[in-house]
């Protein structure tokens, strides 16, 4: 696709504002859920970074994306699901919180971990 033909632009346009609208219905609901649950208090042994998305970072979209975890009692990621976020951040949380491991508990364990993607200065 070339941005110097119109049509370009446009495609780019309809595409944020959909990305935009997307991402205003996910917070709404995502805020009602997350407003009951609590952070992890298990100890993290592995923490990967989210990798800043290329087209984000270029389009200079920061913000924060909310994931609700379920850990395994072996401390694996067992489940994680989107509570909400910009579009092209959360794939990027999603995949980073997929490579946590935490301390193996009694239990499975629930909560909410939040990504901040800032652009430095």
């Amino acid at each position: 696709m070339s941005f110097r033909n119109p049509t370009g632009w446009l495609v780019l346009g309809l595409l944020l504002i959909a990305g935009y609208a997307a991402a205003g219905a996910q917070t709404a609901g995502g805020q009602e859920a997350a407003s009951g649950q609590e952070k992890v208090n298990r100890k993290i042994k592995i923490q990967v970074a989210p990798v800043y998305p290329d087209l984000a970072r270029r389009m200079r979209i920061t913000g924060t994306v909310k994931v609700k975890v379920a850990i395994a009692p072996n401390g694996s990621i067992k489940e994680a699901s989107l509570v909400g976020g910009h579009p092209l951040l959360t794939n990027a949380a999603l995949d980073a919180m997929r490579k946590w491991r935490y301390e193996a508990g009694p239990d499975e364990t629930t909560g909410v971990v939040e990504f901040h993607f800032d652009l430095p200065h």
